[in-house]
């Protein structure tokens, strides 16, 4: 027997009635790529810190860059319309402002199991780096998705060249301020 997915309820927390329109899309994607270059830069020099001070480091930086991105574009917001943001709008870029949050989600977790000690505490801040890579480059293929193409050897490469340039950005602002 063949189910029909679509006719199966949907939780509205986890779908949309519908499809996120451009501008969020691209609000979005921008938070997460965002997010997830801070949260790099801000693994990069762990390694000669205590295994708990790296898990708050990252989280630290999600949330501080979370509040202040909001605010940025609140203000943003205020020059653009020449009004404030109204209650919709808030929540509007709250949402949108999500994926900086979930940048520090997985290394996090995986910095956890490096301090508990099933992973040694290098390889779980070499982990946790790998990830955010992979994220980071992993978002051309969300970025293929929305423009409705099929995947192809160019998104591979794509990637690749999102990720250089994503390292690049890192190792620019470690050598800045650290």
């Amino acid at each position: 027997m063949d189910t029909d997915w679509r006719s199966l309820p949907r939780n509205s927390w986890l779908s949309r009635g519908q499809p996120l329109d451009r501008g969020d899309a691209a609000s979005r994607i921008s938070a997460y790529i965002y997010g997830n270059i801070l949260v790099l830069a801000a693994l990069v020099p762990i390694v000669h810190t205590e295994k708990y001070v790296g898990i708050a480091i990252v989280l630290g930086t999600a949330l501080s860059t979370f509040i202040a991105h909001v605010f940025a574009e609140a203000v943003g917001h205020g020059v653009r319309e020449g009004e404030p943001l109204s209650r919709a709008e808030r929540r509007a870029e709250l949402r949108n402002s999500v994926p900086i949050l979930s940048s520090a989600v997985l290394p996090s977790l995986i910095l956890a199991v490096g301090w508990i000690g099933v992973l040694e505490h290098g390889t779980a801040i070499l982990l946790a780096e790998i990830t955010v890579l992979v994220r980071i480059g992993g978002v051309v293929f969300v970025i293929g998705r929305l423009n409705g193409e099929r995947p192809s050897r160019t998104w591979l490469l794509s990637a690749a060249a999102l990720t250089v340039v994503a390292a690049t950005v890192v190792a620019v602002k470690v050598a800045l301020t650290h």
